[in-house]
């Protein structure tokens, strides 16, 4: 057995929200471990990851606090100026304008691997031990801390431990924490299009009755034949219906694609391979347990329909550095199971609030049923007409 002592806080998973929470406790003087059991992959120019996030201003200032921000910006993102919704029932859409809410942009579309790679670059310089290749087996906590035992008979004794590992979370398990599911039945078909007219910095979204079809503005490296044509997919559909449309040859998958957003953007042009994955809403049934504190999809996968679970994630992180700071300045504990508990309290709240809150836009939207669809159409260009509501709906979601 090998005893690593002296830790502050060991930190499980080194996805986005794992490497920020790990790199934004060691900025604030913090010694910190990550333990994640693959190496991710370097990011490339030459590739385009379909993973994508629509990435919201406060959490571009929470990187720009790490100091990763600005190299992300200077690798490739796509910032996007507007947002049009509307629903194939009729009824006007619902826009946003940067130029009407006194915004240089709404956020920026940005790549999954793009993010990794530059936090984990920023990791290994700042100090954070890294054990990678390694899996979590063991979990004990006791009144001062915890103790993390790695497949490498490596034991890591800490303050607190974080679970970032994703939604099918170990630390998550081994400490007995439930979990409250709900499957869709619904799979996220996902790929790169290119659009007959420019996506205009814009991003689309229509309610189907089968689900949100959404196309992402994204950066085309300056590629002339794509110019302002470029866009990242996103299609929500019944699993056997996505199944078909994964399976169909491209000639069709595009043709059923523009008649999906009603000929608004013309006809598309397939510019990469399609994948889908799963939906389901899934929430802890507690942040906290003690001295472990979940966050990101360990404690809260949400429906892709506003593009939010990694920005709720890193709400987490934000919300943690606040938490972290205070304690600090007032000489507690940063892992104190009572100053841990407030912190999730508010936290499982929100998060909370907002998962179902997608899920209820989802199935409000996503069925033909006479009664919603008369009214949701409408709801939606109300709402389009009052530019207060558009604000606060703008600015609920860009978390300021």
């Amino acid at each position: 057995m090998n005893r690593r002592s002296g830790l502050d806080v060991v930190v499980a998973g080194g996805g986005v929200v794992g490497a920020a929470a790990a790199l934004m406790l060691t900025r604030e003087g913090l010694h910190v471990a990550l333990v994640d059991p693959r190496e991710p992959a370097p990011w490339a120019r030459t590739t385009r990851d379909l993973r994508v996030f629509a990435f919201a201003p406060d959490n571009a200032a929470l990187l720009g606090d790490l100091g990763v921000w600005p190299q992300v910006q200077a690798a490739r993102v796509q910032p996007y100026r507007g947002m049009r919704v509307w629903d194939a029932a009729g009824g006007a859409p619902l826009t946003f304008d940067a130029d009407a809410l006194g915004q240089a942009q709404l956020g920026w579309i940005v790549e999954n691997g793009l993010l990794v790679d530059v936090l984990w670059q920023a990791l290994r310089s700042a100090g954070v031990r890294v054990h990678c290749p390694a899996k979590i087996e063991t979990l004990e906590q006791h009144a001062t801390g915890v103790r993390v035992g790695l497949d490498d008979d490596v034991v890591l004794d800490a303050r607190l431990a974080i679970a970032a590992d994703g939604a099918h979370s170990t630390l998550r398990t081994l400490a007995g924490i439930d979990i409250h599911a709900h499957d869709y039945q619904q799979r996220g078909v996902v790929a790169f299009l290119s659009s007959e007219q420019p996506h205009q910095d814009t991003c689309w979204q229509r309610f189907l009755p089968t689900g949100p079809v959404a196309l992402l503005p994204f950066n085309d490296d300056g590629d002339t034949a794509l110019r302002g044509r470029l866009g990242s997919l996103v299609w929500t559909l019944p699993n056997a219906e996505a199944q078909r449309l994964l399976d169909a040859p491209a000639q069709q998958f595009e043709r059923e694609l523009a008649t999906a957003f009603a000929g608004e953007l013309g006809d598309f042009t397939l510019q990469s391979p399609r994948a889908a994955f799963p939906l389901r809403r899934q929430l802890a049934s507690r942040q906290c347990q003690d001295r472990l504190l979940l966050i990101g999809d360990a404690a809260h996968a949400v429906h892709p329909l506003a593009g939010q679970g990694v920005n709720l994630g890193l709400r987490d992180v934000s919300a943690l550095q606040t938490h972290v700071r205070d304690a600090q300045r007032h000489g507690h504990d940063i892992a104190s199971p009572t100053q841990l508990a407030r912190w999730a309290r508010t936290r499982r709240s929100e998060n909370a609030i907002n998962a179902h809150a997608f899920e209820t836009i989802n199935r409000v939207f996503s069925n033909d049923t006479l009664v919603p669809t008369l009214l949701r159409g409408r709801a939606l260009g109300l709402a389009g007409r009052m530019p207060p509501l558009v604000r606060a709906l703008w600015r609920h979601a860009a978390g300021v």
